[in-house]
């Protein structure tokens, strides 16, 4: 990222909900909004702000159902370095899921790094843990099982974890950052941790294959954790120079929505993510925010 850029973004930081164009910021009573974005508190109070504008956990998990959480947990670095969910958020969900009546709550990442070492050093095995969640792994190619694409044409098929194909709910946790390949990976970037052959996306259009893929399975929520955000050197980065503090939080039914939000975060518009663009063609979501009933909360 250039110099100015990171001006730019370093600004972003200290506004980051006013880059988001709503006009419809208040709602009817009753009325759920499409996104909820807060501001200014940690990763796990604005959970709390958030899925209560959404009527709380409640409405997505039902006693007795088997929940999927999926953050990103792809690198063996430390949380400071933002290349991973932040494990606080994480527990915090669990917590919500498990308070509604889940009978069991599993946690999973296909990672690129060592998997035993990205699930120690995120913390976020050891978060999952205290909350009372079951850390389960994705580095086996026996875990996956195959999958048709119907809207696919670079990416027909897939090969999906087990876990996501038999859960009841499945709730997407990525952390928004940059990405040398993609520009962003945010929601629909984040169900790559949930295939085998991720390397098959890279090599035949990886915006494409996003897009497409995500008309597969549609999250029931998507969380995307935007506290501490990598503007540059994605997805591994390399120090902590390379991230800056949003502390900032998106939460929607909706990838395209979630995604579009959070780009302009980072300064982009949707149209600069060409798989963001992709995805609302082929009905994925809604990329226009103007038009949706946005929840905006200043802590």
């Amino acid at each position: 990222m250039r110099r100015r850029d990171f001006i730019y973004t370093s600004v972003l930081a200290g506004a980051a909900l006013s880059t988001i164009g709503l006009s419809r910021n208040v709602l009817a009573g009753g009325e759920i909004p499409d996104l909820v974005a807060v501001r200014n508190g940690d990763p796990d109070i604005m959970f709390e702000k958030a899925i209560a504008e959404l009527g709380g956990m409640k409405k997505f998990v039902r006693p007795n159902q088997r929940v999927v959480i999926k953050p990103n947990i792809g690198w063996d670095v430390s949380p400071e370095r933002a290349a991973n969910t932040n494990p606080r958020l994480v527990a915090r969900i669990i917590k919500h899921c498990l308070d509604a009546g889940a009978k069991e709550v599993v946690v999973f990442d296909n990672t690129c790094d060592n998997w035993k070492k990205c699930y120690s050093n995120s913390l976020i095995e050891k978060y999952v843990n205290e909350a009372g969640g079951k850390m389960v792994p994705g580095n086996s190619e026996g875990y996956y099982q195959s999958v048709k694409i119907p809207a696919g044409s670079r990416i027909k098929d897939a090969k999906v974890h087990e876990l996501i194909l038999d859960s009841d709910v499945f709730i997407n946790v990525p952390i928004l950052k940059s990405h040398g390949g993609a520009r962003l990976t945010v929601s629909m970037k984040n169900l790559m941790g949930i295939v085998w052959d991720r390397g098959y996306w890279h090599r035949n259009d990886l915006h494409t294959c996003i897009a497409e893929f995500s008309t597969f399975r549609k999250p029931d929520l998507n969380i995307v954790d935007a506290w501490n955000v990598m503007q540059r050197n994605g997805p591994r980065g390399l120090s902590e120079a390379d991230t800056v503090m949003m502390k900032s939080l998106l939460i929607s039914r909706d990838m395209v929505t979630a995604d579009t939000a959070a780009a302009k975060l980072l300064g982009f518009e949707a149209a600069d993510v060409r798989y963001i663009e992709e995805a609302a063609k082929l009905g994925v979501g809604r990329k226009d925010l103007e038009k949706l009933n946005i929840r905006k909360i200043m802590l």
